[in-house]
């Protein structure tokens, strides 16, 4: 491998397919006790946590700080390895710009390193799939340098709609305003969301009912998805395998040849978003 990749527990990636990227752990508070979710998506209980959800749990999350970073950097830095880091969207999370600062510095005090740190804008298996491709960069020996800029080049051909369940979790994080969320609820409105050009979490549609939701997210798929070799699609749920499954069917209807992998939506994210988020990724023409 040219170069070492890193990303955080944020990715989603099951560890079959994540053994050569460096996981960062994500830290969170369930009712004020302190959990670290080291990224084991395929260990993670996520019927307990998006139940407790349900219940009335609070979760509290918090950015990965520069001093993670440094930890983490460090003894590859004092190597001279390079290194890339896929972030989560600044347009959500202050991370990205916590892992700049780290990388400012590290390659202040050892020159030989070269650090980079895509802006996925996104999260979830937005970050995970551009982790893949780049492992696949550092495999063929792309250095460092061409690498971060073909992967900064592929962020807006990573896909990523989804929909929520219950809009009271995006009340709560400030995505919709406590009126919208109320007259959706009783409406039984669910909306398609994505993360726009800047990172930022927007609707791009809105639709009547769970069925019709689950459609939509497919029919992104057939207006999107890119023509590649692996024809990759991801997809997660809050705890909602059933409606996983019906999205997949529909995703292979569409295009026979696609790979699909579902997971339950890693813990990090999924509290913005709560039980019952329904999420698709994959490699298209555009967002």
């Amino acid at each position: 491998m040219s170069f070492t990749v890193f990303a955080d527990g944020c990715a989603n990636l099951p560890q079959k397919i994540a053994s050569e990227i460096v996981i960062l752990p994500c830290n969170y508070l369930v009712n004020g006790t302190q959990k670290v979710y080291s990224g084991d998506i395929d260990n993670f209980d996520g019927h307990t946590y998006y139940e407790g959800l349900r219940n009335g749990d609070l979760i509290q999350t918090s950015l990965l700080n520069t001093q993670l970073f440094i930890e983490h950097f460090t003894p590859y830095a004092q190597e001279g390895k390079d290194i890339i880091y896929i972030s989560m969207s600044s347009g959500i999370s202050g991370t990205y710009n916590a892992a700049r600062i780290a990388a400012d510095e590290l390659m202040e005090e050892y020159p030989d390193c070269f650090i980079h740190i895509v802006d996925s804008h996104g999260c979830g298996f937005g970050n995970g799939i551009l982790a893949l491709k780049a492992v696949d960069l550092a495999r063929k020996n792309v250095n460092a340098r061409n690498a971060a800029d073909i992967l900064d080049e592929a962020v807006p051909h990573a896909c990523q709609y989804f929909t929520v369940d219950d809009l009271n979790f995006l009340k709560r994080t400030g995505r919709v305003s406590g009126v919208t969320a109320n007259i959706g609820t009783i409406l039984n409105i669910k909306p398609i969301l994505f993360g726009d050009s800047t990172g930022h979490i927007i609707s791009c549609n809105k639709v009547r009912g769970r069925k019709n939701a689950i459609s939509e997210l497919a029919k992104k798929y057939a207006e999107k998805r890119m023509e590649d070799e692996k024809q990759i699609v991801f997809i997660s749920h809050g705890d909602c395998l059933d409606d996983a499954n019906k999205l997949a069917d529909m995703v292979k209807e569409i295009n026979p040849r696609a790979q699909v992998t579902i997971c339950m939506h890693e813990p990090f994210s999924g509290s913005h978003v709560g039980p019952g988020m329904l999420g698709l990724f994959f490699w298209g023409n555009e967002r």
